[in-house]
């Protein structure tokens, strides 16, 4: 835990990865999953939705602080480079182990808690990803030289293009079932450990994809360099805009021959959410580091409201980030009777079903507005906590 001062981040960088993580606060707690509005979906395999941009934005940012500490790290000897490098690494993938694990116990047919069944725990999963991204660019990083950094990226994507096609089926490289990642997931990790929400074992998080997640990492790292090194100007925002335009137009020429899909990270994906994400940050730039003029704000007024709620998500993300995790899957233990079913047995709810049902399910015409006012009291709450360890001073490091 850290009370230093923060005066010196590169604000925007807070800005960005603030408002992602107040973004998967709010498409991963809807009150019901069955009433989304589309844009708050995921692509249902192929395609990119405004929610499939959350996790590649992070791991984005994940880049870009990387570089914040690369100079402290490249000056650090061997042995305090190691250390650092594994606490975090173990220390990240650790929580996202917790997450999956947690609450550890629950409740039996016979209304007894019993210790959960860890012979089928899911290994991998978003935290897991960031811990294997950040660990990889990480050591890329330090041994390589940028351009170096910038080569193993763009082999990171290439070379898992070619594995989808080799090893792929060849009627459908990049479909559920043909795709090679999986027997390759269930070889090193158990079939019995992998995601099952899409009906078959198959993890959208696996170690098969998080290749070419890593070369997203190491773009957001790159577009950090460059942001210090050149400092918030109107270079450096045309610069960047430039950048995305041509990431998204090879990204576009890509999707033609590998297309666009999280679940399985294609490397068209990573262009075209790296694409997004530069140019989100661009803008960020000129408005937050660089702005307004002098003669239409007045000097010492404090940063717009917007600006406040992404910072404080910005400051503490992946502690808030496994808060919004951990606090539901606490909550789903304290249960009580609600009614009977058609048999006589007895129902039960929890705390967060039942606030839902009773103060958002209700809420206009459209069942999906209940669903989303819900979602966003969620995003309240938990920016409630951050803006008060930021006005504490406090940053917990994870």
């Amino acid at each position: 835990m850290n009370h230093s001062s923060m005066n010196h981040r590169v604000r925007s960088l807070d800005v960005l990865r603030g408002a992602t993580v107040a973004l998967m606060i709010l498409v991963n707690n809807p009150g019901s999953w069955y009433h989304l509005y589309p844009p708050l979906a995921h692509a249902g395999w192929h395609g990119c939705t405004p929610t499939d941009l959350v996790f590649p934005f992070f791991l984005f940012a994940v880049g870009n602080a990387l570089s914040l500490v690369q100079p402290q790290w490249s000056a650090a000897p061997p042995a305090a480079f190691w250390r650092k490098w594994a606490r975090r690494t173990l220390l990240i993938f650790g929580l996202g182990l917790l997450l999956n694990a947690a609450p550890f116990v629950r409740w039996d047919s016979v209304g007894d808690l019993v210790l959960r069944d860890f012979s089928q725990l899911r290994i991998m999963g978003v935290l897991q990803r960031i811990a294997l991204c950040w660990a990889a660019a990480a050591l890329i990083i330090r041994f390589a030289s940028p351009q170096g950094a910038l080569l193993a990226a763009a082999s990171l994507l290439l070379g898992y293009w070619g594995l989808c096609v080799a090893l792929g089926d060849a009627s459908d490289p990049y479909g559920l079932i043909g795709w090679f990642g999986t027997p390759i997931d269930a070889a090193l990790l158990g079939p019995m450990h992998l995601y099952r929400g899409e009906g078959v074992a198959f993890d959208p998080e696996g170690l098969a994809s998080t290749a070419p997640a890593i070369a997203q990492v190491l773009i957001g790292w790159w577009v950090g360099v460059r942001l210090q090194r050149e400092g918030p100007n109107p270079h450096t925002v045309a610069r960047l805009l430039l950048t995305a335009l041509a990431l998204g137009v090879l990204a576009y020429a890509w999707q033609l021959v590998m297309p666009l899909n999280k679940k399985i990270w294609t490397s068209s994906y990573v262009l075209w959410t790296s694409a997004l994400a530069i140019g989100a940050l661009a803008a960020l730039v000129w408005r937050v580091d660089m702005g307004e003029p002098r003669d239409r704000i007045p000097r010492g007024s404090p940063p717009p409201k917007w600006q406040v709620f992404c910072e404080a998500f910005g400051k503490n993300a992946l502690f808030i980030f496994v808060m919004s995790g951990l606090v539901p899957r606490v909550l789903s233990l304290l249960r009580w009777q609600d009614g009977v079913d058609a048999n006589g047995v007895p129902r039960f709810i929890t705390p967060l079903p039942w606030a839902y049902r009773t103060f958002f399910e209700g809420l206009g015409g459209d069942p999906r507005l209940g669903s989303l006012l819900f979602a966003l009291a969620n995003v309240a709450a938990y920016w409630a906590l951050a803006r008060w360890l930021d006005r504490r001073g406090t940053y917990i490091k994870v």
